[in-house]
């Protein structure tokens, strides 16, 4: 089949599988390629492996350090006409590039929220592994099935009161103003439930209680902060509530002994998540074009092979006043915010482009799917049925 992009809302809902896979690749030519620190984990376990700051923390431990790693994913395959999603061919492309380098790697495919996929999971560290001595926890996902059944949803919204700002509109690349509503105590809450630590939580309980994690392993996860332009709608917002609570579990973590927490602040990148949050894909947009002018812009995948060795796995861990590792410290150095927001003051609809790189927004967003990547025919003829060693063809 011939496979191009189709988009609708904020997502592609086509993925190809040849786009996917030379972006893997190119990943882990990058970390090959860098300085690698002396002591990084050996047995990896990735919650929320297939794509973004998952991907490129499994392509880093796997390369930088040779670790084994099992990831956790949530992907479907190929069905008749409809293509495989991109993390799905993305994990079949890691997977077989880690078989050719002699590196163990193994997935699991289902919801990473369920105790029937943590017992999976738990099983097959059992059985190849033994234990693991580091978990990352990089689940995005929109709601939860709690264990009692209960749906929770989580929102986009402020606390407290509306926010008013500037937006863009992806469709027609038009700036508007956009008012983001706030949420109530039961959205916050379900929010929380979702895009919190408790689920991180349980992860690291059942790893502990099934013996199957070392003492003094590490544990990480992933925030986000950014800078006041965005704070009402993310970090003062329903999702911060989430982010404070992801960081409160990781000083339980710490304080039961054991394993040793840390929170990443990632900075702002194009993914699923974030070009689905107002105010957000300008903001990004911005803040590219005056990182590529002064050549700090990073990807995930330079962003994750920069903390796993220089700041997670350095002689010892680099962390704020906090104990937070900042990977957003070139994206909030004071001349980097101080031009983003002269931009933000000057954008309009007539001068978008002069203002920011939306050029780089949407390749970015088209290349999470495997579009237009460089060298990938995409004329031609391609199967999308692309198998994943590790999982059976009936999950």
């Amino acid at each position: 089949m011939i496979i191009k992009p189709k988009v609708r809302g904020f997502i592609c809902t086509t993925a190809h599988p040849d786009g996917c896979k030379a972006l893997v690749k190119s990943q882990i030519d990058y970390v090959k390629a860098q300085p690698h620190a002396a002591n990084c984990p050996k047995k990896v376990l990735v919650i929320g492996a297939s794509m973004g700051y998952g991907l490129a923390s499994r392509i880093s431990a796997a390369y930088s350090g040779g670790a084994a790693t099992i990831g956790v994913i949530f992907d479907k395959p190929a069905s008749g006409s409809r293509t495989a999603t991109s993390g799905w061919y993305n994990t079949a492309a890691f997977e077989a590039f880690a078989a050719a380098d002699g590196l163990y790697a193994k997935t699991i495919n289902g919801d990473a929220y369920s105790r029937e996929i943590k017992e999976k999971v738990i099983d097959l560290i059992r059985r190849d592994l033994g234990k693991v001595d580091c978990l990352i926890y990089s689940l995005a996902a929109p709601r939860r099935t709690a264990a009692d059944g209960t749906l929770y949803t989580s929102v986009l919204k402020t606390v407290g009161k509306p926010y008013t700002n500037k937006t863009i509109n992806l469709k027609d690349n038009t700036i508007n103003d956009i008012t983001v509503e706030p949420a109530t105590e039961e959205e916050i809450a379900a929010t929380v439930k979702v895009m919190g630590g408790e689920d991180w939580k349980e992860w690291i309980d059942a790893l502990k209680a099934a013996d199957v994690i070392e003492d003094n392993a590490v544990t990480a996860a992933y925030s986000y902060i950014g800078p006041d332009i965005t704070h009402p709608m993310y970090a003062d917002g329903s999702i911060g509530k989430a982010k404070d609570h992801l960081f409160e579990t990781a000083k339980v973590i710490s304080a039961e002994g054991s394993v040793n927490a840390y929170i990443s602040v990632n900075k702002a990148l194009v993914t699923q998540s974030s070009a689905a949050i107002p105010i957000v894909p300008l903001y990004i947009s911005i803040l590219y074009k005056v990182m590529k002018e002064k050549g700090t812009h990073e990807g995930c995948i330079e962003q994750m092979c920069r903390m796993w060795n220089e700041k997670l796995f350095a002689a010892a861990p680099v962390t704020d006043e906090q104990g937070r590792i900042r990977m957003d410290d070139l994206e909030m150095q004071p001349d980097v915010q101080s031009a983003v927001h002269t931009l933000w003051s000057e954008i309009s609809t007539e001068c978008l482009t002069d203002c920011a790189d939306l050029d780089g927004y949407h390749e970015d967003f088209y290349r999470l799917f495997g579009f237009g990547v460089d060298g990938v025919d995409y004329a031609a003829d391609t199967d999308a049925a692309v198998s994943i060693p590790s999982i059976s063809s009936d999950e």
